[in-house]
């Protein structure tokens, strides 16, 4: 592949796409939300915006390059490899403006072998795999990158496990695109080799087997889908490299390396640590600020806080998380959701579907906490907050 053949840092057309992108995700409403402290009154509502919220910087960059890359091969086929980013608006844009997905969200599409050499390929944020992508450079198309930097980070401490003989723990969900893309790089060396915890109860699995051993069929039949081909408990539990998809709960992943580390000096003891545990923070620092925003948010004490996002985003759904400890907190993926002052549906953490909820907007004064995923573009939370303020007469925002 030429060098010309693959692009990572855009067309230098941001100036030529700006006024198709404001046009798309910008909000009025948003910008005064901002401009007013991130507090607006309508009528006998206050909406408290989260200071962090919505598009990150590598949602941004990423959505950019796909506008960019439109732009910059107008008459050639542009395929996505599967969706840029968890924000079923912002990808149903990318369709209309012509450009394909060779995976669909739910699995069908035309495959990699779709693509012809001069046809134009989208990397998602996530990344793709080693596989993926040498297949891709293989057809003699042009690869459009937009592999968030944060992935990046994570990719280079994976890969420093995999080339010492240290096995990535990875905290994650397996299924997700970052994570399979994530647990890949350990293909590359003779001796890699990864695992996928999802939460607390899976790394306490796995500590338990550190610790004392166990039935080694049931552990992997537990783990089948998350661990690396011919992974055996019993062998490669002893050095443990850490790293987390950068959308995880931050607190989880940081419990979770506590957790590992602590098993691993029970079994071989402290002075051993050095040897047998490596750890870095790949949480990504936007993932952070939106979190520790939640947490900023609830202090003041709304009455329910709202969680604008794709219901197939994983930093939206942390979110949701986090909020719902503390408030009643409604997770929807856009202003559709909102049915009236008497029922609104929403996917509670941890559910596989939407439910709906009668009675959720209180009467009389009322604070709405909002906050917004990393891939949730302005347009649609201004959208929520003007549904709502509908919902009491107010229609001038």
């Amino acid at each position: 592949m030429g060098e010309t053949d693959y692009y990572q840092r855009g067309f230098g057309l941001k100036d030529a796409i700006r006024p198709e992108l404001l046009a798309d995700y910008h909000s009025r409403i948003v910008e005064r939300l901002k401009a007013s402290g991130h507090r607006l009154q309508a009528g006998r509502l206050t909406f408290l915006l989260a200071r962090e919220f919505g598009f990150c910087y590598g949602v941004d960059r990423a959505v950019e390059y796909a506008y960019e890359t439109r732009r910059k091969f107008p008459e050639r086929t542009i395929y996505l490899v599967g969706e840029i980013i968890h924000n079923p608006h912002v990808n149903a844009r990318l369709k209309e403006m012509g450009i394909r997905f060779l995976r669909e969200a739910d699995g069908s599409g035309p495959g990699l072998e779709a693509v012809r050499p001069r046809d134009v390929v989208i990397l998602p944020a996530f990344g793709v795999t080693v596989e993926e992508m040498a297949r891709l450079r293989a057809s003699g198309c042009v690869l459009v990158d937009t592999t968030c930097g944060s992935v990046l980070n994570v990719w280079k401490n994976v890969d420093r496990f995999s080339s010492t003989g240290f096995t990535a723990l990875i905290h994650g969900k397996y299924a997700h695109e970052e994570t399979r893309a994530t647990a890949s790089r350990t293909t590359q060396y003779p001796s890699g080799r990864h695992l996928v915890v999802r939460d607390r109860a899976e790394a306490q699995v796995v500590c338990d087997y550190i610790r004392r051993g166990g039935d080694r069929g049931m552990f992997l039949a537990r783990f089948a889908a998350a661990c690396s081909p011919g992974f055996d408990p019993d062998l490669h539990l002893g050095r443990i490299g850490l790293a987390n998809q950068t959308t995880m709960l931050s607190s989880e992943s940081l419990e979770i390396q506590g957790m590992i580390r602590g098993a691993l000096a029970d079994r071989y003891g402290e002075d051993e640590i050095p040897e047998r545990f490596r750890a870095f923070d790949t949480i990504c620092s936007a993932t952070q600020d939106r979190q520790d925003s939640v947490l900023a948010l609830i202090v003041e004490k709304p009455d329910l806080l709202v969680v604008i996002g794709g219901y197939n985003s994983s930093n939206t759904s942390h979110l949701t998380a986090l909020a719902s400890r503390s408030v009643p907190t409604y997770h929807i993926e856009d202003a559709s959701c909102i049915m009236g002052a008497e029922s609104i549906r929403h996917k509670p953490f941890g559910a596989s579907a939407e439910i709906t909820t009668r009675d959720w907007l209180p009467e009389g004064p009322a604070t709405v906490g909002l906050t917004a995923g990393a891939s949730t573009p302005n347009n649609k939370i201004g959208e929520v907050v003007a549904s709502i303020a509908a919902l009491r007469g107010v229609t001038d925002l």
